[in-house]
């Protein structure tokens, strides 16, 4: 079922309908949540309070402007970064000292490298990089909107990406390291 048919059964009070939207959209959103919030917890409740916001605000949804998926992905990731807010990490974009761990990932994973293991890569990155590359680069914002929506200039945005993506470079230059002196 088309997720405009499910919308419209929704909006006119059909409750079982936004069950199958809920099911067709949880995992790809607790995947989104998972790559700006690190604890499997807090990404429960972003999901859960941001479904609550679709469906509240879902009879603002015009698929003239686009579609369902876009227009509820923004909820998600606007409800991480409301989250992100209150825990005041947004205010620590330097805290390269977090990053310290050393990444524990199954040597064939480089190989097969799926959404989850992007996702576990990028949840390695500093709460303020990890935050500023998904917006541009998974998310598609650009560094004008990430500097309104964080409230930093634009240059530490492009900052902030520069390094987000150099410190996953050289992580996965250590994970291809560690495969070829284990298997090579």
């Amino acid at each position: 079922m088309a997720d405009t048919k499910i919308i419209e059964l929704i909006l006119a009070g059909d409750k079982e309908a936004f069950r199958v939207l809920y099911n067709r959209y949880k995992r790809r959103y607790m995947l989104t949540s998972l790559r700006y919030v690190k604890s499997k917890s807090d990404a429960e409740d972003v999901v859960q309070d941001a479904f609550v916001q679709i469906y509240r605000d879902l009879y603002q949804f015009d698929i003239e402007k686009g579609k369902f998926s876009t227009w509820s992905n923004r909820i998600v990731i606007n409800t991480c970064l409301q989250k992100l807010r209150k825990k005041s990490v947004l205010n620590v974009f330097t805290d390269i000292m977090e990053f310290g761990q050393q990444f524990s990932i199954n040597a064939m994973a480089i190989e097969n490298l799926n959404l989850e293991d992007l996702t576990k890569l990028i949840q390695r990155l500093p709460k303020g990089y990890r935050t500023v590359f998904n917006l541009y680069v998974v998310d598609g914002y650009t560094h004008k909107e990430i500097s309104n929506l964080l409230q930093i200039s634009e240059s530490t945005s492009k900052t902030q990406l520069m390094r987000a993506k150099k410190l996953l470079k050289t992580d996965l230059s250590e994970v291809e390291y560690a495969i070829s002196k284990n298997y090579g």
